[in-house]
Parts: structure tokens; C-alpha cells; sequence
């Protein structure tokens, strides 16, 4: 048996609002016999659906959710975990199984030096791995891209023309710098995810095309060294976390495309698990597909070899885990580094549980799996709404074909419609994009042009550090 801990990002390193739903896609992972624990008390619908496509009875797990804390049960407050009454409440689930010592691991979505002492304090630091790092603040370390940086330079893999920048003198120093050579720079928070922490700074004649990338905010420059101070003098708070922490900035690599390669670290090495694509629409991440398709065999040579590099790099640290590498291909050809996730991605539940145990995709005939963000253009009242209307259009999931669509966390309503994630098994030959549109026939309500992608940042965008 395990534990299963479906935390999030720290608070005291990047504060989130209702993560929820989103921290329910621990429920992929689940097995007969393990412990699940959630700062809130799961979506019953959606937790029997996932633990049924996985082949787990709803009675097979013992779910428990911590107590509420400092954040109301919106997020799972770190000091919750070893609160002696909850953790009186873990004892007695465990008791039956044969009490801790039965426990085989302890795996929480975020590696937090809280989930550490939870596990020492149950007698059982043991069992998870990387514990002793963990402890020491090391999720940090390993998700701060200024730290990326400097580990991708030792590790010999390539990464875009950048620096990082500690005040927002250096701030200005390195834009001017990057300026010179490129008609836009990414600025990147330490910590934050799906693009939401990047603003794309564009020369003021610059007519670059810039929506298919993640970087959630753009900004045109005012003219000259002044417009770049200018900037820097109202963004430096926003992009440092009010001087909390180092800044990235670096070169804006024109029409790259986003992949990604995940890899698992334990102690005795580490392997590559899967690779997959990033779509953007409208700075917006719009939909992911594994396996990877239409990379030429160099280049997803390159992309493994690099990830592999990496991914020792964060081994040799003391990171254990699955952990993401993320990089961007260019045009002519290049592949560049921009950022480790080490931690359980957004990705991990698509391709480790969807693809690889549901849909089969290395099975004939082939498929390969994408997962959609539910764009602002639809409006979906609530969860009944959506599957009547995958059973109305045949695209629910479909064992005998293997192919449909399956929900990957609860849809919770919304006046303004639910904001959600869900998978589509397809056949590559014919792919995706159809049946896609047939689901926005029904759903589109709303011109795209209404929408400031800046200002709608759902909580299903959480997918990285």
C-alpha cells in the first residue's frame, strides 16, 4: 500500500487560490489498498469514474482529507500534515493494512519539506524517496528556473541566450543586452506555471507573431534604454515576487514549437518515461499530445539526451521522482532547454495512467492520447452537461475502439462555465482536430477576441513550478 498526497506548490513559495479540483488527479494514480489524502473531500462522481477506468473499486482506497488550516480546504496547508489529530486519523487508516510499517511509499504530487516531516513523524522517512533532500527545502531548489539555468549550464545541455538577474539593475542591464541581438526577450518568474509567470517584452517596431507561445503577458517597449527601465521600474515586484526571488530573462526564440521530456529519478539512475508536445493558442496552453509525433528522429534524439542529462543532474542533487524537461525547437532546427518540473506534472496522469495503462497506445491500431484545456470560448454549465453530450455525439470513451474522451478531473459548475481538462484517445492517421471541433459546435458561446488571455488564468493552468 502507499500514500498518496495530493498537495500543491508551497504557499510560502508561490501562493495559489482553489486547487481542489486539480489536485483530484491524484486519483489516476490510486491502487487497491492505498491511502489518498486531499485538503478537501473529493468529487464522488469523478473519483469512481477515474478509479474504474483504472481498474480499482471505489471501495478499494481510503480517502482522508486534512484539515482546512490557513487556506479554508482551498489548497492543502503544509503545517496540516502533521496536525496530531489528522495524523491520529492517517494511524488508524493504516491500522487494518498492519499499520505504517505496511506502507511501501509515500508520494505526494509536491515533494514539500512538509510531506518529509510527515513521513518521519509516522516512522517512515524511508519511504519516500528523496526525504532527506526534501526536507532541506530541496522542492524549491529544484523548481526554481534561475536555479535551471545555472544546472543546464553544468550539465552541458543547451538553453536559450539568457541571465539570471537578482535586482532590477541587472534587470535592465540584461534586457538592453538581449535587445541588441533579438527583437524580443521572455521574462520569467522563479516560480510559476503554464505561462502564466512570462511576459514577452517586444521592441516597439517589433511585428513578431507571438500567440502561439507561453507567455501569458506581452508588453511593448517604449523606445530606447528608457523604455526598458521604465518597465522594469513597474514590473521588478511582479516578476521577483516583491524582490523574493532571482528573475530570468532571456532571448525570444521566434515560431518554436514546445515539447517536453519526462524522466524518472530513483537511486539507482534514471530512465526516460515519455515525450510530448505543448500547443498554445493565444498565449493561452491550450492542449498537450503523447506520444510525440512529427519530430524529426535527431531531434528527439537531441530531446531525450538532454532530458537524460538533466534528469542526472537533479538525481546527483538528491532529487528522486518524476521530473519534466522542458524545451523548445526552432525552426531551423535547434533544440533549447527552458525550464525542469520536478515534481508530478500535468502531464504524468495523461500519459502514465491515460495513454500508457487505458488507452494502450502502444497497442494496434495505433492512437495517441491529447488533453484539452476547456477553451474560454465554451461555456459547459456543469458535469452532466458534458457527458450527455459526449453520450449525444459518440465521442464518450470507448474500450472496444479505444478511442473517446476521458474526463481528467472534476468538473466543478460555474456561472461563467467550468474550467476543466479532459483527454481524447484518437487515431493519428486521421487525428484529433474533428472531433475537437464537434464538442465546440456544441459548447463555443463566445468570440475569442473577448477574451484578454492575461485575465483568464483557470485553475487547471497550475501544471508547473
Amino acid at each position: 500500500m502507499r500514500i498518496l498526497i495530493g498537495n500543491h506548490i508551497d504557499p510560502a513559495i508561490r501562493a495559489r487560490t482553489d486547487m481542489r479540483a486539480w489536485t483530484q488527479r491524484l486519483a489516476w494514480f490510486a491502487r487497491p489498498g492505498d491511502v489518498l489524502i486531499l485538503c478537501t473531500e473529493p468529487d464522488r462522481a469523478f473519483l469512481d469514474y477515474a478509479l474504474t477506468l483504472t481498474g480499482t473499486g471505489p471501495g478499494e482506497v481510503t480517502v482522508l482529507t486534512t484539515p482546512p488550516g490557513r487556506h479554508g480546504g482551498m489548497v492543502l496547508d503544509p503545517e496540516s500534515l502533521t496536525d496530531p489529530a489528522f495524523l491520529d486519523q492517517v494511524r488508524a487508516a493504516l491500522r487494518p493494512a498492519g499499520g505504517p510499517q505496511a506502507v511501501g511509499e509515500i508520494h505526494a504530487l509536491w515533494p514539500s519539506a512538509s510531506v518529509a516531516r510527515f513521513a518521519t513523524t509516522l516512522g517512515l522517512a524511508d519511504r519516500m524517496p528523496g526525504a532527506a533532500y526534501f526536507a532541506q527545502g530541496g522542492a524549491e531548489i529544484g523548481n526554481n528556473k534561475a536555479n535551471f539555468r545555472a544546472i543546464a549550464a553544468a550539465a552541458g545541455v543547451p538553453t536559450v541566450p539568457g541571465e539570471v538577474c537578482r535586482s532590477r539593475t541587472e534587470a535592465v542591464a540584461a534586457t538592453c543586452r538581449l535587445l541588441d541581438q533579438a527583437e524580443a526577450v521572455v521574462v520569467q518568474q522563479a516560480h510559476n506555471g503554464a505561462g502564466v509567470g512570462n511576459q514577452i517584452l517586444l521592441a516597439p517596431d517589433s511585428r513578431l507573431a507571438t500567440d502561439h507561445v507561453g507567455a501569458r503577458h506581452l508588453h511593448h517597449l517604449a523606445p530606447g534604454p528608457a523604455g526598458v527601465a521604465a518597465y522594469w521600474q513597474e514590473r521588478w515586484d511582479w516578476a521577483s515576487a516583491d524582490g523574493r526571488h532571482p528573475v530570468v530573462v532571456a532571448a525570444f526564440a521566434p515560431n518554436a514549437e514546445a515539447i517536453y521530456s519526462e524522466h524518472y529519478a530513483d537511486d539507482s539512475g534514471t530512465c526516460p518515461t515519455e515525450q510530448g508536445r505543448l500547443h498554445y493558442v493565444g498565449r493561452r496552453l491550450s492542449h498537450q499530445t503523447v506520444p510525440l509525433q512529427d519530430l524529426a528522429p535527431l531531434l528527439h534524439a537531441r530531446l531525450v539526451d538532454g532530458g537524460t542529462r538533466l534528469a542526472e543532474a537533479y538525481r546527483g542533487l538528491g532529487y528522486r521522482g518524476h521530473l519534466s524537461a522542458d524545451a523548445i525547437t526552432t525552426p531551423d532546427g535547434r533544440i533549447y532547454f527552458t525550464e525542469v518540473n520536478a515534481q508530478v506534472s500535468g502531464s504524468l496522469h495523461i500519459y502514465q495512467v491515460i495513454a500508457h495503462r487505458i488507452v494502450d497506445t502502444s497497442a494496434r491500431p495505433a492512437r495517441a492520447v491529447v488533453e484539452y484545456h476547456v477553451p474560454p470560448t465554451w461555456h459547459v454549465p456543469d458535469g452532466t452537461a458534458f457527458h450527455q453530450t459526449l453520450a449525444d455525439l459518440d465521442l464518450a470513451w470507448n474500450p472496444a475502439t479505444r478511442t473517446g474522451v476521458i474526463v481528467s478531473m472534476p468538473i466543478a459548475p460555474s456561472p461563467d462555465g467550468a474550467q476543466f481538462v479532459f483527454c481524447l484517445a484518437y487515431d493519428p492517421a486521421t487525428g484529433h482536430e474533428e472531433l475537437f471541433a464537434r464538442l465546440g459546435a456544441r459548447f463555443a458561446t463566445r468570440p475569442q477576441d473577448a477574451f484578454d488571455p492575461a485575465q483568464h488564468v483557470g485553475l487547471v493552468t497550475a501544471f508547473s513550478s
